[in-house]
């Protein structure tokens, strides 16, 4: 497993009507914002919003899968959400290698998430326990 600062990831996901209904459910996260048109009407959004963990569980998708992937653990991660994810945003979750632990298996890495626009919606940083090489699975 070579994993080395720089290396990038990123994959897209439009958030659905179902997205959002299924978050609550499985969350038991059904403040009116999220979940009732009319309510949330009258905020200032104007319209619902998705749960910023629905948009920060994009992120688990993608280091768990993809980079670094299968096997690798969270340790920590922090998150900022700087704009509200509406129904019907593409969001591009990224995450970019800025620091490799060979000694503690540890990998660090940058990770975003950005709209169709290309604004930032959610920043932070990651950090992931590798699996050792015997917990690989080819």
């Amino acid at each position: 497993m070579d994993f080395g600062v720089g290396q990038k990831a990123q994959f897209s996901r439009t958030i659905t009507e179902s997205d959002l209904v299924q978050f609550a459910g499985l969350s038991g996260d059904f403040n009116p914002i999220h979940v009732d048109r009319q309510y949330a009407e009258g905020t200032f959004f104007g319209e619902r919003i998705s749960h910023g963990l629905l948009t920060a569980s994009f992120l688990s998708r993608l280091l768990g899968m993809q980079l670094p992937g299968p096997g690798s653990v969270y340790v920590s991660q922090t998150l900022k959400f700087t704009k509200p994810v509406f129904i019907g945003d593409t969001i591009t979750a990224k995450a970019e290698i800025i620091e490799v632990n060979n000694n503690r298996r540890l990998v660090t890495l940058r990770t975003t998430c950005l709209n169709q626009d290309g604004s930032i919606v959610l920043d932070g940083e990651g950090v992931m326990k590798l699996p050792k090489e015997k917990e690989i699975r080819a």
